[in-house]
């Protein structure tokens, strides 16, 4: 889907939605601990092909602002819906789906391990002109990590991100914390982030706390400038996404990728 297609009304996508949800699926979140699975390292992994898709963006550096960023600018209508890119592919894509039907726009933080076991989601996240970015190899504590151990994870995403993409994703944002410690944030810079991408409004989606509770807590925080965290792989965030746009498009905001959201 490339966000053209012929609008449907909210309401109806609300309700198809839930619908579509209701079929069940494995989750995974930023609360819990995930499995890990490991891709073989033949030196032979695949590169993009002659003609293909043309390497994803680079990440960006912003003048002014700084390494780690929590919001966008205040004084415009903008919001930056972020999701942290881990569980079940089929809820994923309809997150995609449901975003692009409204003409708005995400930010994937991608989890290393993810894309292993699902290396078609990092095309089809660039392809419906989303953000792509790092959220480390394995989703683990990476504030309580020594430097070695970290600096791994933040490579390890960033290496499958490259052969998937030829990039290393826009943005790095840290596993299982809001804000990245000093360290971290000075990994991300060795490792080719210009910034970090923290958030002003969580929607404690990984907790299950259902549909009401995800909409409430985003809606009463959400502003000028917001970054919101969610994530994949939950059944109560699929059914929330339609009644957010909503409130989003009532409000006269705009959901743009964090990218545009700070350009």
């Amino acid at each position: 889907m490339n966000g053209r297609r012929t609008p449907v009304p909210r309401r109806t996508a609300l309700r198809a939605t839930a619908g579509t949800l209701l079929a069940g699926a494995a989750t995974a979140g930023c609360a819990r601990d995930d499995t890990t699975t490991h891709a073989p390292q033949t030196g032979h992994e695949p590169q993009q092909s002659r003609g293909a898709a043309p390497p994803a963006p680079a990440p960006h550096r912003f003048p002014g602002r700084p390494v780690q960023i929590e919001h966008g600018p205040r004084d415009r209508n903008r919001v930056a819906l972020t999701f942290h890119g881990h569980g079940d592919p089929v809820l994923a894509r309809t997150v995609l789906a449901e975003a692009e039907r409204a003409g708005a726009r995400l930010t994937v933080l991608a989890v290393g391990s993810w894309l292993d076991e699902h290396p078609e989601m990092a095309r089809r996240i660039l392809d419906g002109g989303h953000d792509l970015g790092n959220h480390t190899q394995r989703h683990l504590d990476i504030n309580a990590m020594d430097e070695a151990q970290a600096y791994a994870e933040i490579t390890g995403c960033a290496q499958r991100l490259r052969r998937l993409t030829g990039s290393i994703g826009t943005w790095f944002r840290p596993s299982r914390a809001r804000y990245a410690t000093p360290l971290v944030q000075d990994l991300a810079r060795r490792a080719g982030y210009a910034h970090v991408l923290a958030y002003d409004v969580d929607s404690l989606d990984f907790t299950s706390p259902g549909v009401a509770a995800v909409t409430r807590k985003v809606a009463g925080e959400l502003r000028n400038g917001s970054v919101v965290s969610l994530h994949f792989g939950y059944r109560d965030t699929v059914a929330a996404l339609p009644l957010l746009l909503t409130e989003i498009d009532r409000r006269q905001l705009r959901a743009v990728t964090t990218t545009e959201l700070l350009t």
